[in-house]
């Protein structure tokens, strides 16, 4: 059974940047594919990014802020977010699916606020 606990979030001015980490309890294989997600209040919960192996995919209105990576050794991956905007303001959560079913995060509270 796999556990996801992600940290990195917190309030940040229009512009600035935070990295946001997934840690997995267990190991998982370095071609995993995990994603990241989040969710605004009253609105569906959208993709923001997956990694699989060294393949990233972007949602438009993140690609060229955002950029995920991963560390196999310590069982993370990471969401750098950059230029953010008051729009980025979310719960962000990391999934993973594998043969036991889905696996969420509790998610981490970004704000992007001045």
């Amino acid at each position: 059974q796999v556990q996801l606990v992600e940290s990195g979030g917190g309030l940040v001015q229009p512009g600035g940047s935070l990295r946001l980490s997934c840690a997995a309890s267990g190991s998982i294989a370095s071609d995993q594919p995990i994603d990241w997600y989040r969710q605004s209040p009253g609105k569906r919960r959208e993709l923001v990014a997956t990694i699989s192996g060294g393949i990233t995919n972007y949602a438009d209105s993140v690609k060229g802020r955002f950029a995920a990576s991963r560390d196999n050794a310590k069982n993370t991956v990471y969401l750098q977010m950059n230029s953010l905007k008051p729009e980025d303001t979310a719960v962000y959560y990391c999934r993973l699916f594998n043969i036991f079913g889905e696996h969420w995060g509790q998610g981490t509270q970004v704000t992007v606020s001045s």
